[in-house]
């Protein structure tokens, strides 16, 4: 289908034609407030509140990287990585939720345009998490019959699709890894999200029996497969390759996770005073202004690092900053592993907060030590193992192939 039939097809437009990326950033910053005083009520919900869902939605966050052809924003990737910041700083469970749902709309891109125009519809509300963990399917006629369950559904409540994955058998036998687009009403949720930290995202269990999904409405994962093919959109954001775009997603949210805690922190060394004497306020003794001057110099580190990735990952959708030419799957993986880096100096900040802050801040109820099970809870997710990942990028810049898809 070419530009000019998408157009005819595509003609929304987004609900505030007018509204620029720095109102966008204002918009999430001012939510921090309101989203702190949710985070103990959405943890216990297990799920992202309906009513920050809706004033996401009234705030335009899902169609931030959505292509302004189907009714978004179609705004830069800083942008979008400096909203998720600022909501992570306010909730980091809420933020998880809306970074991997609003960021899919640039892995819909890589499927055929007839399914990107059934997925945003005639009002363009589109909020889709993916799920990996691909399970076997059958090809039946000019499409596939799927059946399974996978794991790990972020904001499947507040969703319009589900992306599953399967394994799927190609025309000459081969057998393929694929994203296939669901509708929410064709899957069930299972509430299986029992976590000590992360609970509001409400990760579940999604399930799909026995549907056949048209070929159209799936596409080969492309984590680190060539740029995409597909020429439905101008804008070189939604060709390129999406391993490290994954990790530039959740960098975005830890980063803000730990700003918020930094924020915390502050608070802690202004209205808190020294053990011993001089009883003078934290901010005041040169313990704590080490302290607060080595967490906070990580954390601009780490936000610095990961706005150059997603810079460099920009450019290399159009043209490979490493090589100059295509967008190779060695700089998809050192961007990967840069990535890693940029999360790993947000943590160290946050270890020297949670360290020094006083015994007080381990208490259930109290919010830093919600954070701190956050974050350790991030750190678990299978895309956050260096070990590996440094490993395989390694291997492909002396010629050798990687050892694992991660």
């Amino acid at each position: 289908m070419s530009m000019a039939e998408v157009r005819t097809k595509a003609t929304l437009l987004p609900p505030e034609p007018g509204l620029t990326p720095d109102e966008m950033i204002a918009r999430a910053r001012a939510m921090i407030p309101t989203l702190r005083s949710r985070q103990a009520q959405t943890e216990d919900a297990g799920r992202l509140l309906e009513v920050t869902n809706q004033e996401f939605l009234d705030a335009g966050f899902y169609r931030i990287v959505q292509p302004r052809s189907f009714g978004g924003y179609e705004f830069t990737l800083p942008t979008y990585v400096r909203v998720m910041m600022e909501i992570a700083r306010g909730c980091p469970s809420s933020a998880w939720v809306l970074a991997l749902v609003s960021g899919h709309p640039v892995m819909l891109a890589d499927f055929d345009i007839r399914a990107q125009i059934e997925a945003y519809g005639k009002s363009g509300d589109y909020r889709c998490p993916s799920v990996g963990s691909p399970v076997p399917v059958k090809r039946e006629g000019s499409g596939f019959r799927v059946s399974g369950s996978w794991d790990y559904a972020s904001g499947c409540d507040v969703s319009t699709h589900v992306m599953v994955s399967g394994v799927a058998p190609d025309e000459d036998g081969s057998m393929t890894a694929r994203l296939m687009l669901v509708d929410r009403d064709d899957c069930t949720i299972v509430n299986n999200w029992r976590m000590i930290g992360m609970q509001g995202t409400g990760s579940r269990q999604v399930v799909v029996k026995d549907l056949y999904i048209p070929e159209y409405r799936t596409a080969p994962m492309a984590m680190w497969q060539a740029k995409s093919t597909n020429a439905a959109h101008a804008n070189p954001m939604y060709s390129g390759r999406k391993g490290s775009y994954f990790l530039i997603e959740l960098g975005a949210v830890v980063i803000g996770t730990v700003k918020g805690a930094l924020d915390l922190y502050e608070e802690i060394c202004r209205t808190k005073t020294m053990r011993f004497p001089p009883r003078i306020p934290l901010f005041e003794s040169h313990e704590f202004q080490q302290y607060f001057g080595d967490a906070q110099g990580k954390v601009d580190a780490a936000e610095a690092l990961l706005l150059k990735i997603t810079e460099r990952y920009v450019e290399a959708c159009s043209v490979d900053p490493i090589t100059g030419g295509e967008f190779s799957e060695e700089t998809d993986r050192r961007l990967f592993v840069a990535a890693q880096e940029a999360c790993r100096l947000a943590w160290d900040a946050l270890e020297i907060i949670f360290t020094t802050a006083g015994t007080s801040i381990g208490a259930r109820d109290s919010m830093l030590a919600r954070l701190y099970r956050d974050a350790s809870v991030q750190k678990t997710h299978f895309v956050q193992q260096k070990s590996r990942t440094a490993v395989n990028a390694a291997r492909l810049h002396f010629g050798m192939p990687p050892l694992t898809p991660f």
